[in-house]
């Protein structure tokens, strides 16, 4: 079991997949106008955005006015001008360099010429949508150090708009109203009262002059909520929290009141978890705003909630009335979540014909492996069928609609190898589906995981707080056995068929993390790759059609819209996020650098990206390490600390994914000012944070010589 523990983890995350294929307060923000002597003129900015707008986006469709393109989330173009019988003549129309070298997760919004699309470090451009010319930039002044409270890279999913303004979620919890015209900001709401370690990374979206808007950081330590705001004001008009407080302290609803008796213990004291960090739908004839729920905090229930029971509203699909955050239904995922299986995944509404009947529907593939079509109205489970491989459940029971859960999954024995893993069998990358092909288009991944108790667990608020163990899970030696365990770990564009349950084809690429999905009236989907391939596919069958060499990974959904009398595709591209940053040695052999941009495509475009810099993202050898010396009892030490702490953001085995400095590689002086980074916050506006709080100088020197032990490793097998 141990050998299992110590294998496997790492394929779940890339090993495989990757292959070798090809402070808190408010800073002062910045609106920058565009200095380029081609940049158009702001004029007077684009008409506003209004409800009937959003529910009528067929009529317009050369914008894109809402993060899925319609309430529903279809991310389902009906332009038609590219086909499939002329994609093959898409050429790259303009780019435009994004001015950061971390992930790129946003979807674009296009509005009456114009393009909004969001950066790292919750940046925001403004372009010309038909050339790509800057027209106002806006920088939040994110403070790096607070970077250590955000899991998953200092990414960001997009803006949204209404009226004449746009509105972002900033890393450090604030949402910013900004002037669609000019980019100047009109006012800036805290959202989390200056409580790290919450961050937000989604993309709001707005209902009925409502700002609707969660956020992240169930994995350090908090209390899930959703909230909405004035769109012209700022002010805070509802709050729905995912999980009960303590009781002593009352409850603010009856939902909440009636979710505290499916916990135990003292879960308040660890957070609870539940955070609203990625997918948001609404209904405009239901009038229902649908909230996707993560996970548990910490990880493992047996440390939030001993006893078990359901966890409400962990892993949910939640049904609240937008005006008031008013409960209305809820569908559990996962009761009693303990493997990091969020349901925050993409849902997309729908009316489907299933049974000889119509039927209102909600679909959804979260973490788990399942895909779910439920009835939106009351949320009545329809059907539930695995749409990767999983083990930890033979299926979900039709009546009750809960899992069937396979004896032992819960890993109360010991270390078992549980699939999907954290990772998910989908994660935050959006799906699209086709009402011309009936079918749902998923980027799907088969990433195991060990699960493990963590041995004698500590609750450290603002830190990683998991409960299982992290440990161990250093990339094999062994070439045979890492061999076996590249076959585990697979990524695939999926057509689904969500009336059937049932896969229509597949796209398997070379290795998971791919990026997310759009569905054109024009027969096609377009997805970009980890490997850096943007592509089309057939809709109907799955043959590629096109492909771009893209330069970098992507992970972000494109989108399709109308500019000077053409149909145009775009995409945000910029390797980064969780994946690259906690793949370690196995990412990094990608070769894949940042190269953070929009990218935009038409019949007739005649751009060409400049050559790519020459030369691996990491040179071929590892210099010599500082010498060292070392009890063997420090190192595993420093071992345990690095795992449990680290490995993170510095990646699995002390190797970097290829987003921040490869740890083995530090040289004498960063080695002489070790314990001055790690503990005295030397580097705290890179990101990097003071462990001083949980770190003794004994521990920090502990990390620094499991650190020096992996580099002359790695040096001495070269």
């Amino acid at each position: 079991m141990d050998k299992l523990k110590s294998l496997f983890l790492i394929a779940l995350l890339l090993l495989a997949a990757c292959g070798q294929s090809t402070e808190p307060g408010a800073p002062e923000a910045i609106a920058e106008p565009a200095s380029r002597a081609d940049a158009p003129s702001a004029g007077s900015g684009p008409a506003g955005v209004t409800a009937a707008r959003i529910v009528d986006a067929d009529r317009e469709p050369e914008n894109w006015l809402t993060h899925g393109r319609t309430y529903s989330e279809q991310r389902y173009s009906p332009l038609a001008e590219i086909r499939r019988d002329n994609v093959a003549d898409l050429r790259l129309a303009w780019y435009f360099d994004l001015p950061t070298d971390r992930g790129i997760e946003a979807t674009p919004l296009v509005i009456d010429g114009r393009m909004y699309v969001s950066g790292s470090w919750s940046m925001v451009f403004a372009l010309d949508a038909a050339t790509g010319a800057e027209l106002w930039r806006y920088d939040p002044a994110v403070s790096r150090a607070w970077m250590q409270y955000a899991c998953c890279d200092a990414v960001n999913r997009g803006v949204a708009a209404w009226g004449d303004s746009i509105f972002i979620g900033t890393l450090d919890g604030f949402l910013v109203a900004l002037d669609a015209a000019t980019g100047a900001e009109r006012w800036r709401t805290d959202t989390i009262d200056r409580q790290p370690p919450y961050t937000i990374t989604g993309a709001p979206r707005v209902v009925d002059g409502l700002v609707i808007i969660g956020n992240g950081g169930a994995d350090y330590g908090v209390r899930g909520y959703v909230s909405a705001y004035d769109a012209v004001t700022g002010s805070l008009r509802w709050r729905f929290h995912t999980v009960p407080g303590n009781p002593a302290d009352g409850f603010e609803n009856a939902a909440m009141e009636r979710a505290a008796a499916t916990w135990n213990g003292e879960w308040w004291r660890y957070g609870g978890g539940g955070t609203v960090w990625d997918s948001l739908a609404y209904d405009p004839e239901l009038d229902l705003l649908y909230v996707g729920v993560g996970n548990g905090s910490p990880w493992n229930q047996r440390v939030r909630s001993p006893g078990g029971g359901d966890n409400l509203f962990l892993a949910s699909i939640v049904a609240l009335r937008p005006a008031t955050g008013e409960y209305v239904w809820h569908y559990q995922t996962v009761p009693g979540e303990t493997w990091d299986y969020t349901a925050t995944q993409h849902m997309i509404l729908a009316d489907l014909e299933i049974g000889g009947a119509p039927r209102q529907v909600l679909m959804q593939a979260p973490k788990n492996g399942f895909f779910y079509v439920l009835d939106r109205t009351n949320g009545q489970l329809i059907s539930a069928e695995a749409y990767v491989d999983v083990n930890w459940a033979s299926g979900i029971d039709p009546a009750s609609g809960r899992p069937v859960e396979v004896p032992g999954a819960r890993y109360e024995e010991g270390a078992v190898l549980i699939a999907p893993g954290g990772f998910g069998g989908h994660n935050w990358h959006p799906m699209a589906f086709s009402p011309a092909t009936g079918l749902v288009y998923l980027p799907a991944q088969d990433l195991p995981v060990p699960y493990a108790d963590e041995a004698d667990f500590e609750f450290t608020p603002g830190f990683w707080n998991g409960g299982i163990e992290l440990e161990g899970l250093q990339l094999p030696d062994d070439p045979a056995v890492a061999a076996e365990i590249v076959k585990l770990a697979r990524g695939q564009l999926l057509a689904w068929d969500p009336v059937a349950q049932r896969e229509a084809w597949r796209y398997q690429h070379v290795g998971p993390w791919n990026g997310g999905v759009l569905a054109t009236a024009g027969g096609l989907v377009f997805q970009g790759s980890l490997v850096g391939e943007f592509a089309a596919y057939d809709a109907a069958g799955g043959e590629r059609l096109w492909q771009f060499p893209a330069q970098t990974g992507i992970a972000a959904a494109p989108i399709s819209y109308g500019a000077g009398g053409r149909q145009m595709v775009a995409v945000a591209a910029g390797w980064g996020s969780a994946f690259a940053l906690f793949g370690g040695k196995a990412t990094a052999s990608l070769g894949l650098r940042n190269r953070s941009r929009v990218l935009a495509f038409s019949l007739d475009g005649k751009a060409a990206l400049p050559e790519p810099e020459l030369g691996p993202v990491i040179a071929a050898e590892l210099p010599e390490p500082p010498p060292f010396e070392a009890e063997a009892e420090q190192v595993a030490l420093g071992k345990d600390l690095y795992y449990e702490r680290c490995a993170v953001c510095h990646g699995l085995d002390a190797a970097s994914g290829g987003v921040l400095p490869d740890l083995r590689r530090a040289g004498p002086e960063t080695h002489a000012a070790w314990d001055a980074i790690v503990r005295g916050g030397l580097y705290r506006e890179r990101g990097m944070p003071s462990f001083a709080p949980i770190f003794s100088a004994e521990d920090s020197e502990a990390v620094r010589l499991f650190v020096l032990e992996r580099a002359w490793q790695a040096h001495e097998s070269q």
